[in-house]
């Protein structure tokens, strides 16, 4: 799987639902390769979305499409001059990836000088961290171009579950070794009202 992200500040919301709804009606039918995506608006204006592809080589033929080119030059114009793009070409999932039941979903963005231990606890350790956070739904991890950085999407029922969840592993062992790895400068995008596609 490919993902990319797209994120930035948006200034006219009602333009941005409209072109998203163009793009699901009249772009995505000819979008080979496309797997779906998870997007939303922070309560202060600020977009995220992860589109995903079955490969790099389907995302990049996507965004060579004219009407694709077309499509986002008029998309682009309901966000400020903040616009920026991921390209992911690891990605992982763990409890089975994303959730499009999910009623809250929190982004993360951050960076690691270890990605292999970040890798380890996250992933590999899945059954651990389901035994502390039995709220997750579903989480996909996205690894961008420096190796280091990535985008972490977490699936929940809602955003109560979510906090409560939290609250249960603060202080935990797992927790701890997250601290360790993930250097503390983090960005949140609390999704209250995630669009899937």
């Amino acid at each position: 799987m490919f993902i990319q992200t797209i994120q930035g500040t948006v200034t006219d919301r009602d333009a941005l639902k409209r072109s998203i709804a163009r793009w699901q009606s009249e772009i995505k039918p000819g979008a080979t390769g496309y797997l779906g995506s998870t997007s939303g608006i922070t309560p202060d204006g600020r977009s995220i979305t992860l589109v995903r592809f079955e490969s790099e080589e389907a995302a990049i033929a996507n965004s060579n499409r004219p009407e694709q080119g077309a499509w986002w030059g008029e998309a682009s114009k309901a966000f400020g001059d903040d616009v920026a793009f991921h390209d992911c070409r690891e990605v992982d999932t763990a409890f089975g990836g994303g959730n499009d039941s999910a009623g809250f979903v929190q982004v993360i963005q951050g960076h690691t000088n270890n990605p292999a231990g970040l890798r380890r606890i996250g992933i590999e350790d899945e059954d651990a961290l389901h035994a502390l956070r039995p709220d997750i739904l579903g989480m996909v991890v996205a690894w961008h171009e420096d190796g280091g950085s990535f985008t972490q999407a977490v699936y929940f029922t809602s955003e109560e579950a979510a906090r409560a969840g939290e609250q249960a592993m603060a202080g935990s062992e797992m927790m701890a070794e997250f601290g360790k790895l993930i250097d503390a400068d983090m960005t949140f995008f609390d999704l209250t009202d995630p669009e899937y596609d």
